[in-house]
């Protein structure tokens, strides 16, 4: 193929090695990660007109567009929030994005009033609601605007009763949700000072802590946190309570937090530590009376539910084990209700909740079904009420409204909803043994009706910052298993879905236990006759794409076709950009020289071989990408193109109105996942 033709310049980096000597490391694509220079866009104009051609003659293309179209088009409830007597709750009617409504109650929902539209903000659907935060009396709704797919936000609030937005406005802050004050009149949230040149690009520096008091200008707003001589530090108050203020810090993605707490009333110097070091995970999930609730994985791999008591002179002294480490299922989470707990464990990758007492006595299990996951759940210490919304990875939900007391369950129903059913499949488990004898798990979703042999397959996989793959319902794997395709989903190290051990043995020196990982399983499909390497593609988004990507570079011979999505691809610059830092806990930081041997060693960027056959490959990213920027993806695909020595195609799609996927509207990710699914399908053999 005759691919686009890009500047190769003369950029040389120099790093120093655990010996003191210096390696030196071209980087002749360097120019790429301006994402808005002349240069840059007429980069991604010409690799776009490259790739379109190519991608409107892939046979399946338009039958995956249509399907796909209709089922993110399909009407969504979200499962209801409880706030002060009212129920909030997202809506999707099939227009590019979900609406929230309110109402006074479940049954009412349906035609309830229309609270915030997030269509009326912009014509073409990519100017997004990704966060709200309703006030404890349910009377005022603070949320976040996001333009392109940015994960910057603007906060605005909403009055409930009329509709209108009050004259708060705050820009240019990121991550947290805002969290109401005692008396419903003020909240927290976490900003940073206003770019200064690129705000898609440039490295955060150090954020703050703030509080903000409704009609008040926020240039008055108090400085509550902030760390500028460790600007990676992060903090967040939560959960919230009228009473005490709890407060964490951390310092990347998925690494230890530090706990502490104080009196509403004092000030943040009377913060009393309960857990200091950065070393384990303490995940405060709830306050009762004064007793704060805990999910911590100190002394306890799968995690146990701890409490402390913080009236006490000494709090952090006070720690007792109220729930204790399951014996196989990792606690993912727990929340108050009015007369207990409810607690949320993952069994073998799939998710179930059960009720508990206050003193950690065991309950009822709530009737959720088996081999699901749980896609959201809303449960607050004034309410017996439990919502949840169920998912299958083919299966688009169920919602469930459940009435308890204490540790058991009163009643069940589930909640009407206009979505189809599941797509007829069965969902099964294999097992894989790695490169180091541990074995691995995967879901394994095969199409009804399916017949026995050889099938195109398509791997979802992710394998990092303790995220677990779960059974979740994707529109992209449905289109996909019901045009015939197996669709695998294996739980690789790195992930959550077994605890912070099996996390951790997928992080930093140990990211190869990820891919190997991965390549143990592709190589037990194709063993198992489920699949073969001419019919296997592979995809993955983010931490996930660089999955693809190396995946990619160490073993090409084991793919039909990859598709890394907004991948990290370049492991010796990621930290250099906006929030990549954050990262270092699970991948090391590569100006450290110990780190930079084994990020080198499998950087997909820096592994890319000259006069190497490499399967077909699609590569997307958005050039509005502010977290993982574009300059990722471009580097690698102009690295591929000049590098193939075969005749796959390598094609990169830039959607040049969007980010890193949060906020997307309906149609763009119709035509991004038709393009991936109609790729796989012509490099897999598969006719839908």
């Amino acid at each position: 193929m005759r691919y686009p033709e890009v500047r190769r310049g003369d950029t040389i980096d120099e790093f120093t090695l655990p010996d003191g000597s210096v390696e030196r490391i071209a980087a002749p694509y360097r120019w790429l990660e301006d994402a808005d220079s002349a240069e840059t866009r007429a980069f991604i104009e010409a690799q776009n007109d490259f790739a379109e051609p190519i991608l409107a003659a892939l046979p399946a293309r338009g039958a995956f567009r249509e399907r796909l179209t209709e089922l993110l088009s399909r009407p969504t409830r979200g499962v209801p929030l409880q706030r002060g007597g009212r129920l909030f709750a997202w809506h999707g009617d099939g227009r590019n994005q979900d609406v929230l409504v309110v109402a006074d109650d479940a049954d009412g929902l349906e035609d309830a009033r229309v609270l915030l539209d997030p269509n009326d903000l912009s014509p073409d659907g990519t100017v997004a609601v990704t966060a709200t935060s309703p006030s404890p009396d349910g009377s005022l709704m603070a949320y976040g605007v996001a333009d392109g797919g940015s994960d910057w936000r603007t906060i605005r609030v909403r009055d409930v009763a009329t509709g209108d937005d009050v004259d708060d406005v705050i820009e240019w802050t990121k991550w947290n949700l805002p969290v109401w004050q005692p008396g419903g009149r003020s909240f927290t949230y976490w900003a940073y000072d206003a770019p200064s040149d690129d705000p898609l690009v440039d490295q955060m520096g150090a954020g703050r802590l703030m509080l903000h008091r409704l009609g008040t200008p926020v240039s008055e707003d108090e400085v509550l946190f902030t760390r500028p001589e460790e600007p990676r530090t992060f903090g967040r108050q939560w959960p919230r309570d009228d009473k005490w203020f709890v407060f964490s810090t951390d310092t990347g993605s998925s690494s230890g937090n530090d706990l502490a707490v104080r009196r509403h009333e004092e000030p943040m110097s009377a913060l009393r530590a309960l857990a200091t070091g950065h070393e384990r995970e303490w995940n405060a999930v709830g306050v009762r009376g004064d007793l704060l609730y805990v999910v911590t994985d100190a002394d306890a791999p799968r995690y146990r539910l701890v409490a402390f008591d913080l009236a006490a002179d000494d709090p952090a002294a006070t720690l007792r084990e109220i729930v204790p480490q399951h014996a196989e299922d990792v606690l993912l989470d727990a929340a108050l209700t009015a007369s207990g707990l409810v607690l949320t464990y993952s069994h073998d990758a799939s998710h179930r909740m059960q009720l508990a007492g206050d003193d950690g006595a065991l309950g009822d299990e709530l009737p959720l079904g088996s081999g699901v996951s749980i896609e959201n759940s809303d449960a607050v210490a004034a309410s017996d009420t439990v919502f949840v919304k169920t998912q299958g990875f083919v299966d688009p939900g169920t919602r469930h409204e459940i009435i308890v007391n204490g540790r058991r369950v009163v009643s069940h129903r589930t909640l009407p909803d206009p979505t189809a059913g599941a797509i007829p499949a069965a969902t099964t488990r294999i097992h894989a043994a790695s490169a180091d004898g541990t074995v691995v798990p995967a879901f394994l979703v095969t199409p009804e009706g399916a017949p026995d042999g050889p099938r195109p397959t398509l791997m979802w996989g992710y394998g990092g910052f303790n995220i677990p793959m779960n059974p979740g319902y994707r529109a992209i794997f449905a289109a996909w298993v019901q045009a015939g395709g197996t669709l695998v989903v294996p739980n690789l190290r790195g992930g959550g879905e077994f605890g912070s051990d099996w996390h951790k043995a997928g992080t930093k020196e140990r990211k190869q236990n990820v891919f190997d990982d991965l390549f143990a399983v592709a190589e037990r499909l194709i063993v198992d006759g489920i699949t073969t390497p001419q019919q296997l593609a592979l995809h993955g988004r983010s931490n996930g794409g660089l999955l693809a990507g190396a995946a990619l570079t160490q073993r090409p011979e084991l793919w039909a076709a990859v598709l890394p999505g907004v991948g990290v691809l370049d492991m010796l610059r990621f930290h250099r950009f906006t929030i990549g830092w954050a990262w270092t806990s699970d991948y090391g930081d590569p100006d450290d020289p110990e780190a930079f041997g084994y990020l080198r060693a499998y950087s997909p960027l820096h592994n890319v071989v000259e006069g190497r056959a490499y399967p077909p490959t699609l590569i997307t990213t958005g050039d509005h990408d502010d977290r993982v920027v574009p300059g990722h993806s471009f580097q690698f695909a102009a690295a591929l193109q000049h590098a193939q020595g075969g005749d796959a195609p390598i094609l990169l799609s830039v959607d040049t109105r969007a980010g890193h996927g949060m906020g997307k509207p309906r149609d763009a990710q119709a035509r991004e996942f038709a393009d991936q699914l109609a790729f796989a399908a012509r490099f897999t053999g598969l006719t839908p």
